[in-house]
């Protein structure tokens, strides 16, 4: 069994979009991309190296692997180039059928049940980078074993997040967590299951308690 691990760079209201440049993904107008670049040091060209150190594959949704073959090919001996162009390029994608980048296979079918029997393949962990819409569909399907969520201290207000509408509802245990001499949050997360019951709320609510929650049902339906 391969594991499958998310590794997110985020803003603290959980954009994801565009981290390393302008021309990164503007898509819907948006402006903000190249938003990690104050940030960055040899703390975080660490923790990059850590990642990356041992023997992986990648699996990759088609806009991000565009980005990434469109640059770390060309970085020469680059560590992080050297270690992307020598993993396996797994591709999400219904509109390449041929592939420039070394190492890339195509993925067109029912996407998770495909990621389902890869992971379930012998090899090395699987590293997601970016590929928010793939990403969705694999936290849906509770595929993802360890989130690699980098939290930079800004907020954009808008656009792609980790987490959209209608993933489902799940506990994360913190694993581990270090920060950067700029603020920088390393966090690792592993699922923890459902969300546990719980309530601040007394077994028998007061009267006025009754009241409130009548209150907010009338409100939803407009009276």
């Amino acid at each position: 069994m391969r594991k499958i691990i998310a590794i997110t760079q985020v803003t603290l209201d959980a954009v994801m979009q565009s981290p390393g440049g302008p021309e990164e993904d503007p898509r819907n107008g948006f402006t903000h991309g190249g938003w990690v670049m104050p940030f960055w040091d040899d703390a975080l060209n660490q923790a990059i190296g850590e990642t990356i150190a041992g023997e992986f594959d990648m699996l990759l949704g088609r806009r991000t692997y565009d980005i990434f073959a469109a640059y770390w090919p060309y970085m020469g001996d680059d560590p992080i180039a050297k270690a992307f162009n020598k993993a396996t390029k797994y591709v999400v994608t219904r509109s390449l059928d041929r592939f420039d980048w070394e190492n890339s296979q195509r993925i067109d079918g029912d996407v998770v049940e495909e990621v389902r029997q890869l992971k379930a393949s012998n090899g090395p962990e699987l590293h997601i980078w970016g590929s928010s819409e793939l990403l969705q569909a694999l936290i849906g399907a509770e595929l993802v074993d360890e989130y690699c969520i980098w939290v930079y201290p800004l907020v954009l207000g808008e656009r792609k997040r980790l987490f959209e509408n209608g993933v489902p509802p799940r506990g994360l245990t913190l694993a581990e967590t270090r920060s950067t001499p700029k603020g920088v949050l390393l966090n690792t997360y592993h699922p923890a299951g459902p969300l546990p019951e719980s309530s601040f709320q007394p077994q028998t609510p007061s009267e006025a308690e009754l009241a409130r929650r009548e209150k907010i049902v009338s409100e939803g339906a407009g009276i």
